[in-house]
């Protein structure tokens, strides 16, 4: 694998490539899945083999000066002429369960023109020893982004659809602006949806994936469009503010049925083409291998997405601090916030993957990398819910008039409830007291009349409180 791969493609490669490979505390071993699993290993050398042969007889003589070592297969892998004196070098297979294809094979062509033979058995030799090195921590490292992958884009699935929910239930927060970002947190729910299906369904089940089932290729299908639709949301969000600050002079008005149809129509161009040119041209099984140029059909459209978002970025930021140095201290505040603003949009945007987009050599900081940008893509869709909607003050202004409309509402239910009873009960008290109890005297009827008097009173209270 490039080491210097984009950073958006990077989980794809890691766990495509090595959830599979995940350790298991399973003791028992079937043996027929055991046998089959040497089958399927088994064939793999052998069609690797037959290639090998193929490319050797195709290809032409070795037309270099000097001598050389000649082409040859080693039992695992294939090896090219090589001038004498150096190494020759390409990624390590994945016959086995154990072996990184990220990692690199080499072998050593002598002065004399033939291949280096090992000391001990005075054999012709293969340096695989990097191919299963340092495996136990790529797969604990894989083992933990996979999990906090899931866990991702759970917690942005449940954030996002709190989002939509108060979207679509207040009426006073519709406008454009809050349309745009409906549309974006859609795309991000169906994305976290395919992602999590084909995570969870397809990537660590090898039967399925040795099967090759129609269904694993039409998930992969809509698993690339919807991330095609994720990242041209951010871009239709990016053409809507820098259209609205920069082009339109805060105009708010603009015709949305164009952004319809590039966040939703415009990646079912490359999505389509990717399943077509995959299916003729390098027809893997479930379509997971990345070893193909063919990715960047999706991929390339969204690079470009990409690319022009951090243009309307910088742009937004120029025209803002142009505006801050021209206008008068006292709306130099509003513009720092604008700024500010702007610079939150970071994570709408998707510039996060423009702006870290080289990975590392170093170890320890190629693994902080992955880190990082796991955790921007993943859980990106939690963040920008946070952002755009817990933390918007419109949002919070509506949650909270609405918080205190139903405070008001019960109160004032619980009230008449208390009232209603208090008066059916002093009723009651007066019709149930017995006859023999009204006597004529002074003091009962006194006593009497106080008690109606109470009661009415009562009434009239709870009358001027429903009032």
């Amino acid at each position: 694998m490039d080491k210097k791969s984009n950073g958006y493609l990077l989980l794809i490669i890691l766990l495509i490539r090595m959830a599979p490979s995940f350790p298991t505390t399973v003791n028992y071993v079937n043996p027929t899945l055991e046998s089959m699993e040497y089958s399927v290993i088994r064939q793999k050398i052998v069609d690797s083999q037959f290639k090998c042969y193929e490319r050797m007889n195709r290809a032409p003589p070795y037309k270099k000066k000097g001598l050389y070592c000649n082409r040859t297969w080693d039992g695992w892998l294939c090896w090219d002429d090589t001038p004498a004196g150096e190494y020759a070098d390409q990624n390590c297979p994945d016959y086995f369960q154990d072996f990184d294809p990220t990692e690199i094979a080499t072998k050593h062509c002598d002065k004399t023109g033939t291949w280096f033979r090992h000391p001990e058995t005075n054999r012709t030799w293969s340096n695989y020893t990097r191919c299963n090195s340092f495996t136990n921590e790529k797969r604990k490292m894989v083992f933990i982004v996979y999990y906090m992958t899931i866990v991702g884009h759970v917690l942005s699935m449940i954030s996002l659809l709190i989002s939509l929910g108060i979207f679509f239930h207040f009426k006073s927060l519709s406008c454009q602006r809050i349309t745009l970002h409906k549309n974006l947190f859609c795309s991000y729910v169906l994305n976290s949806v395919f992602t999590l299906a084909h995570l969870i369904a397809v990537v660590p089940d090898r039967e399925l994936v040795q099967k090759d089932p129609i269904s694993c290729k039409v998930l992969q299908f809509f698993h690339q469009y919807t991330m095609g639709c994720n990242y041209f949301w951010m871009l239709c969000e990016g053409i809507y503010l820098h259209t609205l600050i920069v082009v339109a002079v805060f105009a708010e008005e603009q015709r949305l049925h164009w952004y319809y149809l590039l966040g939703w129509g415009f990646p079912l161009v490359p999505a389509s083409i990717h399943a077509v040119a995959r299916a003729r041209y390098f027809n893997d099984k479930c379509w997971i291998s990345v070893d193909t140029y063919l990715l960047y059909i999706v991929h390339g459209p969204v690079m470009a997405a990409l690319l022009v978002n951090f243009f309307f970025l910088l742009n937004i930021v120029r025209v803002l601090i142009t505006k801050l140095r021209d206008t008068h201290r006292a709306e130099s505040n509003m513009y720092m916030k604008a700024v500010r603003a702007t610079l939150i949009l970071v994570p709408l945007l998707g510039i996060q993957f423009v702006i870290f987009p080289w990975r590392p050599e170093n170890k320890l900081a190629g693994e902080i990398y992955d880190y990082i940008m796991h955790i921007l893509m993943h859980y990106q869709g939690l963040l920008v819910a946070t952002i755009f909607c817990f933390f918007n003050g419109e949002v919070q202004g509506t949650l909270k008039r609405q918080w205190m409309q139903y405070k008001t509402q019960w109160g004032q239910r619980r009230r008449d409830h208390c009232s209603t009873r208090s008066t059916s009960y002093t009723a009651t008290s007066i019709t149930e007291v017995p006859v023999y109890l009204y006597h004529r005297d002074s003091n009962s009827e006194h006593l009497n009349g106080k008690y109606i008097h109470d009661s009415e009173l009562v009434a009239l209270k709870s009358g001027e409180t429903s009032a």
